[in-house]
């Protein structure tokens, strides 16, 4: 007779302190556990709620401007560290860290519209309404560092006066050239008072300008007859461009995918181009109610933050038709501009009201050190939220958002006037003669023509 017995080594379920957790041992079969896809459903629910419990995205303000903030530009080289412009002419470098001023640039007489940073983060480069690019020394910051003072001002190792006014700059990636938009795109070096060249394609005033990160020779400009420019300096000549029904506020490009870009426009949407096919856009992206003013991919290319006149800060999947995450404040005003920090962790935005708000790019994300039995759960419910994100509870808890009272009425008008239009467009088709109207998705409707 052959008996079957149970045994376990009591070195495997024994404490060896009195502070350990007592060992418990799981049988994953199946068939024993049928309550299994129930539970778990559960604890979906529960962590799509703890979720929303926890969320707590607001870090705090950074306030010492006394005018709106126009523009902010990120240093490359320095994790804690963020440049910002206002309309008064004034540039703070500010210490995310301590959420104080590190160091002043005085110095414009007008708007600063434009900022950006070398790629070694030890030049700024600052344009404005005045007509002078200026550029600065970036201090120079050490870990033994204790006292943030913001008594200190710097003086612009160079300022360069041309005939217009400036509207928007970016500096090459590790190159000693950066470039300028205003009445043209001009494209100037560090050591030379005057742009090494010079391009206009029978556009108006170019509002923004983003080089891109993977060919350190191509640029793109927006400008304010609604259309989008491609150049190429190498060619020395302009290599492609198209014209949206709408201007386009701001560029940002994909640093991981660097062919493609994405445009913060006028209409209150976002789109995402690929740069060697510009007759549609590769995705449209929804939810805000008025103009887009900024934008600004995270470091790992898989989502970008956007700045709304309607007041709110929008936070985007790449690939993503709606936000994932939208903040607000009571104070908060029109949103002029946003950044993602270096460690894509965080999100800063600079508005009408002179401050500077930072937020978490997660919302529930706890801050501080995890111990690993933390860091576990949070991974589990993030798996389990995922595994039954389909299902209608789960989704309408994770999808669900408090919304300002003027920005809920104005998505509910913009719903009805899109529904009107479409009703409109159906009639139309339905009384016109068999292929006389030819549909078009969004993505193609909105652009005009590409040159």
């Amino acid at each position: 007779m052959k008996v079957n017995v149970i045994s376990r080594s009591t070195d495997e379920y024994t404490k060896e302190r009195s502070q350990d957790l007592q060992r418990v041992f799981h049988n994953f079969d199946p068939s024993i556990r049928t309550q299994e896809k129930a539970v778990e459903y559960v604890r979906a629910c529960n962590a799509a709620k703890l979720e929303k419990i926890f969320a707590r995205p607001f870090v705090g303000a950074m306030d010492g401007h006394i005018d709106s903030i126009s523009c902010m530009a990120k240093n490359p080289n320095h994790l804690t560290r963020i440049f910002s412009g206002s309309m008064d002419g004034d540039i703070r470098l500010w210490d995310i860290a301590s959420r104080r001023t590190v160091c002043q640039f005085p110095g414009h007489q007008g708007a600063v519209q434009g900022l950006a940073v070398s790629t070694d983060g030890r030049v700024l480069v600052s344009c404005g309404t005045d007509s002078t690019v200026r550029l600065w020394g970036v201090p120079v910051s050490t870990l033994l560092e204790e006292d943030v003072s913001s008594d200190k001002s710097a003086v612009p190792l160079e300022t360069y006066v041309w005939k217009n006014a400036f509207r928007a700059v970016d500096h090459q990636w590790n190159f000693d050239r950066f470039a300028t938009g205003g009445a043209g795109v001009d494209i100037w070096n560090h050591n030379r008072s005057a742009p090494e060249q010079s391009f206009e394609w029978g556009t108006d005033t170019v509002v923004s300008i983003k080089f891109n990160p993977g060919q350190s020779d191509i640029l793109a400009t927006s400008a304010s007859d609604r259309s989008i420019a491609i150049y190429d300096l190498r060619m020395g000549k302009p290599a492609a461009k198209f014209i949206m029904r709408t201007r386009t506020n701001s560029i940002s490009w994909n640093p991981m995918e660097p062919i493609n870009f994405t445009a913060a426009n006028e209409d209150s949407n976002c789109y995402s181009f690929d740069s060697r096919k510009l007759n549609e856009a590769k995705c449209v992206h929804k939810d805000h109610v008025s103009a887009v003013m900024d934008i600004d991919y995270s470091p790992t290319g898989r989502e970008f933050v956007t700045g709304s006149y309607d007041r709110t800060v929008r936070i985007f999947q790449y690939n993503g038709g709606h936000s994932r995450e939208i903040y607000h404040t009571k104070r908060m005003q029109r949103v002029f501009c946003v950044k993602f920090s270096c460690d894509a962790s965080y999100v800063i935005s600079g508005s009408d009201d002179t401050n500077l708000r930072l937020w978490k790019a997660k919302a529930s994300e706890q801050l501080g050190v995890l111990l690993p039995r933390e860091q576990k759960k949070h991974e589990y419910n993030e798996a389990v939220k995922n595994r039954y994100k389909h299902l209608p509870e789960v989704k309408r808890i994770v999808r669900h958002r408090h919304l300002p009272k003027p920005v809920y009425k104005a998505a509910a008008t913009l719903r009805e006037m899109t529904e009107s239009r479409r009703k409109k467009h159906e009639k139309r088709k339905a009384h016109s003669a068999p292929g006389s109207i030819i549909e078009e998705p969004l993505r193609k409707r909105k652009i005009i023509k590409v040159e």
